[in-house]
């Protein structure tokens, strides 16, 4: 199969457009759940969106074939990072703060990936993947922190959003090699039915039963079908044509998206610090999809 860096980095940038809704959605319906239940469900409804997408899209033969093709210790594992993230970024963004939390397990994330590609595949990233990286975190930092932020210091908080960022770098890394073994939907109902089958007892151990109204069963709803299934379902097939740290990396246009939503949908007052941080952040995200398009086209000559 040929690779498309560049339709692989627009399905990443369109996952980040959806999971950049999540913040507002939240806004505009609030909860009555838990943060543990409201990530548990997700995943779980995300599970239940790939299982009818699957069944829509593909015969029940190929289907077969392709649960016999995945390496299932590697989706088990996918399945515990992308678990594992869902529930150290609620854990950690209420431990730190939304701002610093956000900020700390959105920008490890990249960095993460960069070291795990390094590490497991012997793959050092291009310098101008590194730059756009640094352009892509800080940006992104500046836009979360520029309001200012009135939270102490947690170092429980922090440890658990770096854990968050390593595991989505984790899942990344482990989901390209499962979307080259099999479909991406059924390779993605594979790692999102094992984070469910995770997260769910977690979730129960942590905030006791579940009480849902009307507003929690819309959010989680919007919450698994269209920021978590669409968006990874986008961000799977991304994976068969750019390299797991691009993707990391290009993920970070979700803070954007959630800064214009919030000053256009909720206006909120945004300071100018945050408008320069979103230039940074789209000048590092330009870097990045050049020095994945320089790397495609350096392997194929």
């Amino acid at each position: 199969m040929k690779n498309h860096p560049l339709s692989g980095s627009l399905m990443v940038l369109g996952a980040a457009l959806l999971w950049g809704t999540t913040g507002t959605a939240q806004s505009l319906a609030p909860p009555h759940l838990s943060a543990y239940w409201i990530g548990a469900l997700r995943l779980a409804v995300a599970a239940a969106f790939f299982a009818l997408y699957t069944a829509c899209t593909q015969p029940r033969r190929q289907w077969w074939q392709d649960l016999g093709r995945l390496r299932w210790p590697e989706v088990w594992l996918a399945g515990a990072c992308i678990a594992g993230y869902n529930l150290a970024f609620f854990a950690g963004v209420k431990a730190s703060g939304v701002a610093v939390g956000t900020a700390i397990a959105l920008g490890s994330g990249p960095v993460w990936a960069g070291l795990l590609q390094w590490m497991v595949l012997r793959h050092t990233p291009r310098p101008a993947w590194w730059l756009g990286t640094l352009l892509a975190v800080g940006g992104g930092s500046w836009m979360v922190l520029g309001g200012g932020t009135q939270q102490a210091f947690s170092l429980h908080g922090t440890l658990l959003c770096l854990a968050a960022g390593l595991g989505y770098a984790g899942y990344a890394l482990l989901n390209q090699r499962l979307v080259h073994a099999a479909s991406p939907a059924t390779a993605t109902l594979g790692v999102f039915g094992t984070a469910a089958l995770l997260a769910v007892p977690v979730a129960l151990g942590l905030s006791g039963g579940i009480r849902m109204a009307a507003t929690d069963m819309l959010l989680v709803g919007y919450l698994g079908v269209v920021t978590t299934g669409i968006s990874y379902l986008l961000f799977s097939h991304a994976l068969r044509r750019i390299a797991s740290a691009t993707a990391v990396t290009l993920a970070l246009a979700e803070p954007l998206v959630a800064f214009v939503l919030a000053v256009w949908v909720l206006h909120e007052p945004a300071p100018w610090a945050a408008y320069a941080g979103l230039t940074l952040v789209l000048a590092g995200l330009a870097c990045v999809i050049v020095a994945e398009v320089g790397a495609q086209t350096s392997t194929k000559m």
